[in-house]
């Protein structure tokens, strides 16, 4: 990691690189990348671990997470937009084989992405939702709302997560082109600003009933994969990060009177950042690959899921440590003209925050904690609320 496979990096680096290359304006404009991702679409960048039978490149976990480390790397927006659609198809490769699978498979292979309508911040019990699905004169039909919408604005289907009955709660999967659905592009982070994580509206949107299944929130990997997407944005926020921060000292002339040294770049105490900063980003890659082999091994071993579980939670808390620090430690290479607007460095630490955000550190520490110390289960499914 980044991937040693020279067919995937042929097919992809080129894009990513076009795609790095307007990071700072998309930033800057906020600016949703529509057309990067059909550029990422185009080259099949959602059929990587697709079969090749099915019409994909059949690539191993591994190589998948190589790829979107570059991928983050050039834009750590872009990875978290299409985690919803990294996730379906880690779904459908866990299904047994079946028509119905190998055609979702195919969908995209042809270019087909998922994203998803999971969360809610209207006022609702834990363990319960406000979306519903319902059967109103023979067809099921969902009603409800929907925030924090990844990737929706992108997608040819979604994911939703809705009640059918009293704390029975279902997942639907619906074309984003359904009568009655309503996407928004209101979220208003300050951090990951371009990965169309706003509102779905569902009015009387109509659902195939073959398509909803119950939500399973028992023990499984797919908790580990949704967050193992996020710690490979994190770890692409760090290689930015040390990448910039090497080009700003090797192009800088100006110093100061007590430096260290004329020039910047041979100064050692900025050396010295520098390298923290890219130590950073070795250490947090190391760690994710290692919570990529252990989710590898719960692949083939269920009997490794608690672990694999419990080492991307580890992963999370290392990861985010170092990056959070490596980010704010870059401004320490130079002066005022690195906090310019033209430069939006900024963006890298605030990139960070918000990921770090998602299924709080504080909690995630804690089931460690537990785990280690009692043995308990890790936590593989929750909801948000307030209490009843």
């Amino acid at each position: 990691m980044p991937t040693d496979n020279p067919d995937l990096a042929a097919r992809f680096r080129p894009v990513f690189e076009r795609i790095a290359d307007g990071a700072v304006d998309r930033e800057r404009q906020r600016r949703l990348p529509h057309e990067e991702v059909g550029w990422l679409r185009a080259a099949g960048f959602g059929a990587v671990r697709v079969p090749q039978r099915l019409g994909g490149a059949g690539a191993g976990l591994d190589e998948l997470f190589g790829l979107l480390v570059e991928l983050g790397e050039a834009d750590s927006n872009l990875p978290q937009a299409l985690r919803p659609h990294v996730l379906f198809v880690e779904e459908q490769l866990r299904q047994p084989p079946s028509d119905e699978r190998d055609e979702w498979l195919r969908l995209a292979a042809g270019g087909a992405l998922v994203g998803n309508a999971i969360s809610e911040r209207d006022p609702h019990e834990v363990g319960r939702l406000n979306t519903r699905l319902s059967e109103r004169d023979g067809r099921l039909v969902l009603n409800g709302t929907k925030y924090y919408s990844t990737g929706s604005l992108f997608a040819d289907w979604l994911t939703v997560r809705a009640e059918r009955a009293p704390g029975e709660l279902v997942v639907a999967r619906v074309p984003a082109d359904s009568a009655g659905l309503v996407q928004r592009d209101d979220w208003d982070g300050f951090g990951q600003r371009t990965t169309a994580s706003g509102t779905v509206e569902f009015t009387d949107v109509e659902v195939d009933p073959a398509h909803v299944v119950p939500w399973d929130r028992g023990p499984g990997l797919h908790t580990a994969l949704a967050q193992l997407v996020l710690l490979a944005s994190l770890v692409g926020v760090a290689r930015a990060a040390a990448r910039d921060a090497t080009e700003f000292v090797q192009q800088r002339r100006r110093s100061y009177s007590h430096a260290s040294a004329p020039l910047p770049k041979d100064d050692p105490l900025v050396q010295q950042v520098v390298g923290k900063v890219h130590s950073a980003a070795f250490a947090a890659q190391a760690t994710l690959e290692a919570a990529v082999a252990s989710v590898q091994r719960a692949q083939q071993d269920e009997g490794e899921v608690i672990t694999a579980e419990d080492d991307v939670s580890k992963a999370q808390v290392a990861i985010a440590d170092v990056v959070l620090r490596a980010t704010s430690e870059l401004f320490e290479v130079g002066g005022s003209s690195l906090v310019s607007e033209a430069r939006r460095l900024d963006r890298h630490w605030r990139n960070a925050r918000t990921l770090t955000a998602h299924n709080p550190l504080i909690y995630k520490a804690r089931a460690v904690g537990d785990h280690a110390i009692n043995d308990a289960l890790p936590v593989f499914g929750w909801t948000t609320g307030a209490p009843a």
